[in-house]
């Protein structure tokens, strides 16, 4: 049987996430941490920081996602090899922004796989930007494009806003990630996102 790796990953990330609730140490020693990186020490957390969540919510909402969009995106898009090195290296792309914006300050830290999962996710936009795959709880499915640019928005506003402890520039970097590496690993995707732009199907 060929198990998508996109199970294996979903699998892995709650076996480590759900004992880390109540493990201190394990969630210290792995959460994602700029000022103990910023001399090239623990940089390992630029990975580990992606199999921790804070609780049952995030991780199921980020899990959920992945469930729904990660074995389309891995088995008809780009690939096992491809969808494996978009969600490692989204972990780090995601969080390079907020590296160096906080690698002075020792209060700052930060886990969770939204990075990645943005990254996924947005791979689905320029496949096809007016399909309405992504629904706001469950009712509202507005075309990808529409989606993507009200995220991106949203992301960046709250960031600057601040106080709500959530890392709002993973979500958003990780979606331009995403976006970005299916251009490059598929070109004609590129081509085929711009003629459908001109193209709506509304």
């Amino acid at each position: 049987m060929d198990i998508p790796v996109t199970y294996l990953i979903i699998g892995f990330t709650c076996l480590v996430s759900i004992p880390a609730f109540n493990n201190e140490k394990m969630t210290n020693n792995m959460v994602f941490y700029p000022a103990r990186m910023k001399n090239g020490k623990e940089l390992y957390r630029f990975l580990t920081h992606g199999v921790l969540h804070g609780d049952y919510m995030h991780l199921i909402f980020n899990m959920l996602t992945l469930y729904f969009f990660g074995p389309y995106v891995e088995g008809a898009i780009l690939g096992k090899f491809a969808f494996v090195l978009l969600y490692v290296t989204a972990l780090v792309a995601s969080s390079m922004f907020d590296f160096f914006k906080h690698k002075d300050n020792y209060y700052y830290r930060s886990l969770g796989a939204s990075g990645a999962v943005s990254a996924v996710l947005f791979v689905t936009i320029i496949v096809d930007p007016w399909a309405r795959n992504i629904c706001l709880f469950g009712v509202l499915c507005l075309p990808n494009i529409i989606f993507g640019v009200a995220y991106i928005a949203y992301s960046s506003y709250m960031d600057k806003r601040g106080g709500d402890n959530i890392g709002h520039n993973a979500h958003l970097w990780g979606g331009i990630y995403g976006f970005i590496f299916a251009a490059i690993a598929r070109p004609d995707l590129l081509q085929g996102f711009i003629e459908q732009l001109t193209h709506p199907r509304f």
